[in-house]
């Protein structure tokens, strides 16, 4: 922007860039001539820095910088030191007279800050905030820092809010309505299960929910009818926080409009997940180990294994999974489950004494592997026994897959070619089912299941779990 506005200006000893080839001065600054409802929109993406310096530009942007909605990001972009964010915040709020569109307070230490924050917060510059972002730098996790109660007068207009390393206010959330919220993330959060329960019953236009590390609340009713995707992490370091219960049951009671449901957490809970109703879920993430029971309709399982396959989910077209062995017998049963399924992501967690070898049988088919998958990802894969059995039952059987990808930290090694020709026998290559199929591997051992708030909110993305490195 800056490169545009001072291209016409004349250097020493030359004629300004254009002049003598009929080209005017003013003619070259062609993003000052946009209206100003659209530089309005621009100034208020950028970092507040970049924003507020485009004043200096010409006299044509001098205004524009405060008639445009404030985007306040009290972060490293603002200044490296903290000291000096610090100073900055209440000059910016003062010179801007508002409206906002995004306040970012991600990680303050507080100190004896709260009356400042408190008033940052109640400033007239802050109506009408669509997003914002406020969260503490926690010394002490078993004495959480309050939100501050000026946080919440934002409720009717916000569109995005991200709640971190607080305890919620619970005497407001039966109170609290966000009529316009569409995000909401609470991160390492402490609020109760009633107060989380009416939070989300105040969010009636809610599309995207992310809970990670919360505490206070065992169980998760979800009835929403506009919620397209839900993340779920739990920590593991719940014994720190004293008097403070962790998420145990999940439950999706009716959820007309869900399209992805995520247990982000690696190796934590929650310990049950029940799925009632959600007739386009077509995303499901499950990494836990510790899911001890999984119930999908009527369909029933236990430490992931079936105990029963009475209902086909045929909207499920992505599934990413943890697997202990991996172990095959429990992902074919998945398979069966979603005869719809295209892409499968299976990060593998290896038990040298799994044996997979299962046969599979023509007149017994799985409705996918004969139709409709045609991605398989095999990350942390080693090639050994365990690993190569279980991959090569989708190498012989899968028969319209298009693409295989196996990460391996094998493959970057000094023996990498000896070992790849290995593994091309071993896994029988040449006698795939399908004769188009592709066969990757990446020295890259996690670049699926990985927490990701992404994976949650961009609800761009049709497959949350892909990676360019998987194409």
């Amino acid at each position: 922007m800056e490169v545009v506005a001072a291209a016409g200006k004349k250097r020493k000893g030359q004629e300004p860039l254009g002049i003598g080839n009929g080209v005017s001065e003013s003619s070259l600054d062609l993003i000052s001539r946009l209206p100003d409802e659209v530089l309005g929109t621009v100034i208020s993406l950028l970092p507040t820095k970049a924003g507020a310096r485009t004043q200096i530009l010409s006299r044509r942007w001098r205004p524009l910088w405060r008639a445009a909605p404030l985007n306040l990001g009290v972060d490293s972009d603002l200044s490296g030191q903290e000291r000096k964010r610090i100073i900055f915040v209440p000059k910016i709020l003062s010179d801007h007279p508002g409206p906002a569109r995004r306040f970012a307070l991600p990680g303050i230490r507080l100190r004896d800050r709260y009356a400042r924050i408190d008033g940052w917060l109640r400033s007239r510059a802050l109506t009408g905030l669509r997003e914002i972002e406020f969260r503490y730098e926690i010394e002490n996790s078993q004495l959480p820092y309050p939100l501050p109660p000026s946080a919440l007068r934002f409720a009717p207009t916000l569109c995005v809010a991200d709640f971190g390393n607080c305890d919620f206010p619970r005497e407001m959330a039966p109170l609290l309505k966000f009529p316009c919220l569409k995000q909401l993330t609470l991160y390492k959060v402490i609020v109760l299960e009633d107060a989380l329960h009416s939070l989300l019953c105040g969010c009636p236009v809610l599309e995207s929910l992310l809970l990670y590390d919360n505490f206070g609340f065992g169980r998760l009713r979800i009835n929403s009818p506009t919620l397209r995707s839900i993340g779920i992490s739990v920590s593991c370091f719940g014994e720190r926080v004293e008097n403070h219960t962790k998420l145990q049951y999940l439950i999706v009671e009716d959820a007309p409009c869900l399209e992805r449901l995520l247990s982000l957490s690696p190796y934590n809970g929650p310990a049950t997940i029940r799925v009632v109703r959600a007739p386009k879920l077509e995303i499901l993430g499950l990494r836990s180990n510790d899911i001890t029971r999984l119930d999908l309709g009527t369909t029933v399982f236990q430490k992931m294994i079936a105990l029963s396959l009475t209902t086909s989910m045929r909207t499920v077209k992505v599934l990413a999974l943890g697997s202990c062995g991996p172990n095959l017998d429990s992902v074919v049963d998945f398979l069966k489950c979603f005869p719809c399924l295209q892409k499968l992501y299976v990060e593998s967690h290896l038990q040298k004494s799994r044996k997979n070898k299962r046969s599979y049988n023509p007149l017994d088919p799985v409705e996918c592997l004969e139709s409709h998958l045609r991605q398989v990802v095999v990350m942390n894969y080693r090639g050994m026994r365990p690993d190569v059995d279980f991959a090569k039952f989708f190498v012989l059987n899968a028969k319209v897959l298009k693409k295989m990808v196996f990460g391996s930290g094998y493959a970057n090694t000094t023996n990498s070619d000896n070992w790849m020709t290995n593994q091309h026998r071993r896994l029988q290559l040449d006698k795939r089912a399908s004769q188009g199929a592709r066969f990757k591997f990446i020295g890259f051992s996690d670049l699926i299941l990985h927490k990701s708030y992404k994976m949650t909110h961009d609800l761009r993305m049709d497959d949350p779990f892909d990676s360019h490195l998987c194409r």
